[in-house]
């Protein structure tokens, strides 16, 4: 019966993948990466929760944490954000206004073949309407996916839950078994604007 019984408690165990602990105060994994100025990453009290909070003016540097992730065992991406602002007059399916005041993206590695390495970002859109998807304006490997939009929800958590599996094979018409990396980034280094985002806890759920 044990041995019955011991594959199941195993399974529950790992129905739940953490990837940002920041209620827990924990930045352990996450490494920094600046594409142009640094955008201000800290861990901070919200309302009396732990979040981790992004500041940025003109900047784009993010955080990532590498972990392999098995989506056919956890596929659902789970996260909660919030945004203080959205930026005016910017065009970002072109380069010049390729900035998002809060963003997550899931990145799956092309091995030694580095050229097939692709991302998703999941964006709070300025002006695209939630559910749009785009190209990234710098490279096609990468794809936009508009989950927020707009002012209506300015100020707000919102929680965020989306199957990787199913958008991939969406965005890219291929199946992918595994999730190499994820990284947020608050970047504004395009429209040279300013932008204050919060992130909760990140994590992989079987459902």
């Amino acid at each position: 019966m044990l041995a019955l019984i011991f594959p199941l408690l195993l399974q529950a165990a790992d129905s739940r993948i953490d990837i940002g602990r920041f209620s827990h105060n924990d930045l352990a994994g996450w490494e920094a990466k600046s594409f142009k100025g640094e955008t201000k990453y800290s861990l901070s009290d919200d309302k009396g929760a732990r979040v981790l909070k992004a500041d940025s003016h003109g900047a784009a540097s993010g955080m990532f944490r590498e972990i392999k992730v098995n989506l056919t065992q956890t596929p659902i991406l789970n996260w909660s954000w919030k945004t203080g602002q959205v930026f005016k007059n910017i065009d970002e399916q072109s380069k010049k206004g390729d900035d998002y005041p809060v963003r997550i993206y899931v990145i799956f590695s092309g091995g030694l073949f580095f050229w097939n390495t692709r991302a998703i970002n999941y964006v709070w859109s300025s002006n695209q309407p939630v559910g749009s998807t785009w190209r990234n304006a710098y490279t096609d490997s990468a794809r936009m996916i508009a989950v927020e939009s707009g002012k209506e929800k300015v100020g707000q958590w919102v929680s965020e839950k989306r199957n990787i599996l199913a958008d991939f094979r969406m965005q890219f018409g291929e199946h992918v078994e595994f999730a190499d990396a994820v990284a947020i980034m608050t970047d504004t280094d395009n429209s040279g604007q300013k932008a204050t985002g919060w992130y909760g806890d990140i994590w992989f759920s079987a459902k």
